[in-house]
């Protein structure tokens, strides 16, 4: 059994969590602390066996706990805020099940990218999620440059410590003007959801962040196609325009175009 646990204020847990924790056989947790913090906060009593599965021991546990499904137990596992699996613990033991034809259920609840996604202000319809970006500056360049033309929306997690590099290497690869919201510490005491252009957020980061982060980056915005904008250019300047002043009117209904590149792709189609 998976169950969300709250991102910051225990009063968002479920009745459903709460009983889960009261009487699960087993309750497997990212940290054994928060768990225990969290069912002292509810006023809990978890008289199951109570076991740590975080990342580096998921894969050992996977095997007892499944004997353990197999023998008639019921095993919660929680991460230590929203829901498991989720970039957290849980994925190895829930394909585990599937495999072995044993049911997996799921309590809802708490979950910071659809929290994030929610408050961003930015299109929701259609999102995806990037889980942690990488760590390493070459890769992480590599990951921003790929989400160039990626239209949806993209919620992804980072560290306090490095989302000023991320923010700075996002302007690079993607441009300093494009939106994103940059969620600290939701539904905590101090939370904080800054919104504007990847360019102001990096200048806001650049001090320094604490706190647990979202970040959600608005999709790319579609290319303006090049051929219909040559073609408006011409028309601007049949009708007695000059050739630069024509290219700086058509490239300034469109932030991605460059007038100066326009100029040259006019130029080229009058050869």
């Amino acid at each position: 059994m998976l169950a969300a646990t709250p991102l910051g204020q225990p009063s968002d847990a479920s009745a459903r969590l709460i009983t889960a924790l009261r009487c699960s056989d087993v309750v497997a947790a990212e940290d054994t602390r928060r768990v225990r913090t969290l069912a002292k906060a509810l006023d809990v009593t978890i008289t199951g066996r109570v076991v740590s599965m975080f990342d580096a021991v998921e894969a050992a546990r996977v095997p007892v706990l499944l004997d353990a499904i197999k023998a008639g137990a019921t095993v919660l596992v929680v991460s230590d805020a929203g829901m498991p699996v989720v970039s957290d613990p849980g994925y190895r033991l829930v394909a585990a099940c599937v495999e072995a034809g044993l049911a997996v259920q799921c309590l809802p609840g708490p979950s910071a990218v659809i929290t994030a996604l929610a408050v961003s202000g930015l299109p929701a319809d259609k999102f995806c999620f990037e889980g942690f970006a990488p760590r390493k500056g070459s890769a992480r360049r590599t990951w921003l440059a790929s989400l160039a033309d990626e239209r949806r929306t993209c919620v992804f997690f980072e560290s306090p410590r490095r989302l000023a590099a991320c923010l700075r290497d996002a302007v690079e690869q993607l441009g300093g003007a494009r939106s994103a919201v940059v969620c600290r510490e939701l539904t905590k005491v101090h939370e904080e959801v800054l919104r504007g252009s990847l360019a102001e957020l990096a200048t806001w980061a650049a001090d320094g962040v604490l706190g647990e982060i979202t970040v959600v980056l608005a999709g790319a915005t579609p290319s303006a196609d090049p051929t219909a904008l040559v073609a408006q250019v011409h028309d601007l300047v049949a009708g007695g325009m000059r050739v630069k002043d024509a290219c700086n009117q058509v490239a300034a209904a469109h932030a991605e175009v460059r007038s100066s590149r326009l100029y040259d792709e006019v130029l080229r189609s009058r050869r």
